[in-house]
């Protein structure tokens, strides 16, 4: 796998002028399980931090609340001194309160405390894209987005994004500062935010999908996209990023994992390149399997 490149997926330009390429990384994977404590083997996830720059990726999503605090920490400890044109995004306002719980907090003060230790942790003057990772429903919006537009200012941020949010939010938070990115679930089979991704075509706004991968259903035998995987030489997942890659020009995946050789099978999937009626198949399936979810409840 010497040839890998996730140059190849294409680039976007965060903000204008955070140019990266549209295959990037997520560092929620490089922590122990229920995303709670070191990463049960350290050294691969230091492996795998060292293999993400070699294989072209230059955008590594990161948040305090991931160990927490554990995936800065590695990353800092491994990447450091930062490759030129890395971009390094991380998220505050999620708090941790053992493992696979997540409490959002909003406080104002909190917000800029989220903001100062991520930047000590990672080494940093400045976070090139600092995103709320969620919008906290107890303190105002106005508060919230008041004191990141302030940091933004003060330059302890150079752009922000939000997470999990509905247009209605994005529309709100603009009055503040630019949304230069979007960071909510979606892949094959979970359509919720299919508006959303519509606004950020619109806006040249950079929609980050968590949970790229996923296909539910569709990873059972006979599905398109276990038949076009197997019909490709390919893995289901390969065959899922490269239809999360053709959906859209503003999408910028970040699959994540510990581990480096299922890092180079996901770098692999930017070469794989489906055709209309592959893509349309995936879609109409894809579609049908999120339909049948919330028909269902789920």
């Amino acid at each position: 796998m010497a040839d890998l490149d996730a140059g190849r997926a294409g680039r976007f330009r965060i903000g204008g002028d955070l140019d990266v390429a549209r295959l990037g990384f997520g560092a929620m994977r490089i922590t122990g399980p229920g995303i709670w404590g070191p990463p049960a083997d350290p050294d691969a996830a230091r492996a795998t931090l060292r293999r993400v720059v070699e294989l072209g990726i230059d955008f590594i999503d990161t948040a305090d609340s991931y160990g927490p605090f554990v995936s800065e920490d590695l990353i800092a400890e491994v990447l450091r001194p930062y490759k030129p044109g890395l971009v390094i995004a991380t998220k505050g306002a999620h708090t941790r309160h053992g493992p696979n719980i997540w409490r959002p907090v909003g406080d104002p003060n909190y917000l800029r405390q989220c903001v100062l230790m991520s930047l000590r942790r990672l080494g940093v003057e400045r976070i090139d894209l600092w995103q709320l990772h969620r919008v906290d429903p107890k303190v105002p919006m106005a508060e919230q987005f008041g004191v990141i537009a302030a940091m933004q200012k003060e330059g302890l941020i150079r752009h922000v994004g939000l997470s999990e949010v509905p247009v209605e939010t994005i529309e709100v938070a603009q009055a503040y500062f630019p949304v230069v990115s979007v960071q909510n679930r979606y892949n094959l089979t979970d359509r919720h935010s299919e508006d959303v991704l519509a606004y950020c075509e619109r806006n040249n706004i950079a929609f980050i999908p968590w949970a790229p991968l996923a296909a539910g259903a569709l990873a059972r035998e006979g599905s398109a996209l276990t038949e076009i995987a197997s019909a490709r030489g390919a893995t289901p997942g390969q065959v899922a990023l490269a239809w999360i890659l053709a959906r859209s020009p503003v999408m910028l995946p970040i699959p994540g994992t510990g581990n480096p050789k299922h890092l180079e099978e996901n770098v692999a999937g930017v070469d794989l390149h489906l055709s209309e009626g592959e893509m349309s198949e995936l879609d109409r399936q894809g579609r049908e399997a999120w339909e049948a979810r919330q028909k269902n409840g789920g």
